[in-house]
C-alpha cells in the first residue's frame, strides 16, 4: 500500500469510528426513550433491557453503517479540500478516481460486513429480541414463546401438507403431527404421530399411524410404528422456521420491519414453487437484502464530488450535504419499496433503483469536478 493510501485511510478511519459509535449511541438512546414504557409494561428488569439492546445491536449497526460512512467520508474529503491537500495530490499526477480507490476499498469491505450481519446475525437477533420482550408475559417465564402453536404449511414442491399442534423453534421438536402427502398416482399417504424431531438430517416420529388412501378416497391399508424415521420428508427445520416468519408478513409495514435472510426467503420459495400472494413482497425483500449492503460502496461515488469540490466551504457543509443525501436516499428507498411490494414495479428494480440512481448521479457529478 502506498504512503498516500495509508494517509488517506488514516484521515478517514478516525472520523468513521467516531461517527459509527456516536450514531449507535444516539440510535440506542432514542430507541430506549421510545420503547422504555412498553418494556416496563412487559415487566422486564434492567438486566433484561441491557440484554435486549445487546442482541439488537447488529440490527442497529446495519442501519447506521452507510450513514456513518457517508458523514465520515464527506467530512474527510471536505477537510482535505479546505487545506488544499486534494489540489496538491492531483497536481502531483494522481487522478480523482485513483485518490478515491482506498475509500472504495473501505466501502467494499463494509458492504461485505453489512451483508454478513444481515445474513448471519440480524435475523436471529430480531427473534432473540422478541423472545426477551415476552420473557415474562402473563407474569411467568416465557418458555412457551419458543413453541409455535397450530402450525400449518404446505410444501408445494412435494405436494405435502403439514399440520403441527406445536413446533419448538430452537430444538426442532414437534407435538401432534399430521402429514398428508399426495403421490404421483393420485393416492395419498396420511401420517399421524404423537411427537417428532430432527435427527441426522431426517425427521423421526413416535407412536406413528400411517394410512394409505386410494385416489377415490378409500383407505386401502394402515400401519403402526412405535418409532419411524421418514427420509422422504425433505422439508428441513430451517424451511419450517421460514414458514413461521412468513406467516407474519402481510403488508408493507411488516415487510419493512421483517428481518429475513436471503436463505430464509429462498427456503420459503422452494417450499412454494408455484408462488403465493406474497411473491411480490418477498421478491422485493430478497433483492432489497442483496442491494442494501452495496449502499456503502455507492456512498463513495456520491460523496466524492460533494467533498472533493468543496475547497472553500466550511466543514458544516459536508454535514449538511450528508443529511440531505441520506434523507433523499431513505425517501426514495421507501417509495421504491412500496412500489415493489404493491407489484407496481418488479422487485429487482424497486430494490436496486436507489443504488443505481445515486451511483449514476455520483459518476456524472464526479466527471464534472475540476
Amino acid at each position: 500500500m502506498r504512503l498516500l493510501d495509508r494517509y488517506l485511510l488514516r484521515e478517514l478511519l478516525g472520523p468513521f469510528s467516531y461517527c459509527l459509535s456516536g450514531f449507535l449511541i444516539l440510535f440506542i438512546a432514542f430507541d430506549v426513550l421510545d420503547e422504555l414504557s412498553d418494556l416496563q409494561k412487559l415487566r422486564l428488569h434492567a438486566s433484561d433491557i441491557l440484554e435486549y439492546y445487546a442482541v439488537k445491536t447488529p440490527e442497529f449497526v446495519v442501519t447506521i453503517m452507510p450513514v456513518a460512512f457517508l458523514l465520515a467520508l464527506l467530512y474527510t474529503l471536505t477537510h482535505l479540500a479546505r487545506h488544499h491537500e486534494i489540489t496538491a495530490i492531483r497536481a502531483a499526477g494522481v487522478s480523482l478516481i485513483r485518490l478515491a480507490l482506498p475509500y472504495a476499498m473501505v466501502g467494499f469491505v463494509l458492504s461485505l460486513v453489512v451483508f454478513a450481519i444481515n445474513e448471519l446475525w440480524a435475523p436471529q437477533s430480531s427473534e432473540r429480541a422478541d423472545d426477551i420482550r415476552h420473557r415474562y408475559q402473563a407474569g411467568t417465564p416465557a418458555e412457551k414463546q419458543v413453541w409455535e402453536p397450530k402450525l400449518v404449511f404446505v410444501s408445494g414442491r412435494e405436494s405435502r401438507n403439514w399440520f403441527i399442534e406445536a413446533f419448538h423453534k430452537d430444538k426442532f421438536l414437534m407435538q401432534g403431527v399430521h402429514v398428508d402427502t399426495l403421490e404421483a398416482d393420485g393416492s395419498r399417504m396420511k401420517l399421524t404421530a404423537e411427537r417428532g424431531w430432527w435427527e441426522t438430517n431426517t425427521w423421526v416420529f413416535t407412536n406413528v399411524h400411517i394410512g394409505d388412501v386410494a385416489p377415490g378416497g378409500l383407505e386401502t391399508g394402515s400401519r403402526q410404528y412405535a418409532t419411524l424415521a421418514v427420509p422422504e420428508f425433505t422439508e428441513t427445520p430451517e424451511q419450517i422456521r421460514s414458514e413461521i416468519k412468513m406467516k407474519k408478513i402481510n403488508n408493507l409495514r411488516d415487510v419493512r420491519h421483517a428481518q429475513l435472510s436471503v436463505k430464509e426467503i429462498l427456503n420459503y420459495q422452494r417450499l412454494h414453487p408455484g408462488g403465493t400472494r406474497k411473491d411480490s413482497m418477498l421478491e422485493t425483500k430478497l433483492h432489497g437484502r442483496l442491494a442494501a449492503p452495496w449502499t456503502c460502496l455507492v456512498v463513495v461515488v456520491i460523496a466524492l464530488p460533494f467533498g472533493a469540490a468543496s475547497g472553500r466551504r466550511n466543514v458544516v457543509v459536508g454535514v449538511a450535504s450528508s443529511i440531505l443525501i441520506c434523507f433523499t436516499y431513505v425517501m426514495l428507498g421507501q417509495l421504491a419499496l412500496g412500489l415493489g411490494v404493491g407489484d407496481i414495479l418488479p422487485g429487482w428494480l424497486a430494490a436496486w433503483a436507489p443504488n443505481g440512481l445515486f451511483a449514476a448521479v455520483g459518476v456524472a457529478l464526479t466527471l464534472r469536478v475540476r
